[in-house]
């Protein structure tokens, strides 16, 4: 019970936490609609937004980020240490209870995306609004990869998608 209760506060944690990135990026890029564009914010609006999906979306989200989530919502499932039931969402974005490489590079992406934050709200219109249109897309395709597998990982008998964590790196599995 314990485990199915942290790995659904896992999955629900992470999908809060990027849905209210989307919902917090939504109206600057609805406002820069609302502008006047020219040639050039058009053809940046569509690169971005191609760039979003396909970097973001489709290889950031889908192939990466989301099966392991996944992946680490069901080892919790399977292992409901209490402290990492309670820290669930971070625990399945690999910050805490993961191999020494993972938590490195979830650290380094979180500081990149936090300066990229910072960098983008200096921008003007309709430049902001281009920006986070293609954010939004690539967060919103992410939020459908991540159910998807989270869905996929708790539901079936097989998901071979590792959760990186030190009993793995140790040649444990899970």
């Amino acid at each position: 019970m314990l485990g199915r209760l942290g790995a659904l506060w896992g999955l629900l944690g992470v999908l809060l936490l990027i849905g209210w990135a989307v919902v917090r990026l939504m109206p600057m890029a609805v406002e820069a609609w609302g502008m006047p564009w020219g040639m050039i914010e058009w053809l940046v609006a569509v690169l971005w937004l191609v760039f979003m999906l396909v970097g973001e979306g489709y290889r950031g989200f889908q192939k990466g980020f989301a099966p392991r989530v996944a992946a680490r919502a069901r080892y919790l499932r399977e292992h409901p240490y209490p402290l990492h039931v309670l820290l669930a969402p971070l625990f399945c974005m690999g910050f805490i209870h993961a191999t020494r490489k993972r938590r490195i590079v979830s650290l380094a992406v979180t500081s990149g995306i936090v300066v990229l934050i910072l960098a983008v709200r200096m921008l003007p219109q309709p430049w902001r609004g281009i920006i986070d249109l293609g954010v939004v897309a690539g967060l919103s395709w992410g939020l459908v990869a991540i159910a998807a597998f989270g869905v996929w990982a708790l539901t079936t008998e097989r998901f071979d998608h590792p959760a990186e964590t030190p009993d793995e790196e140790q040649g444990q599995g899970a």
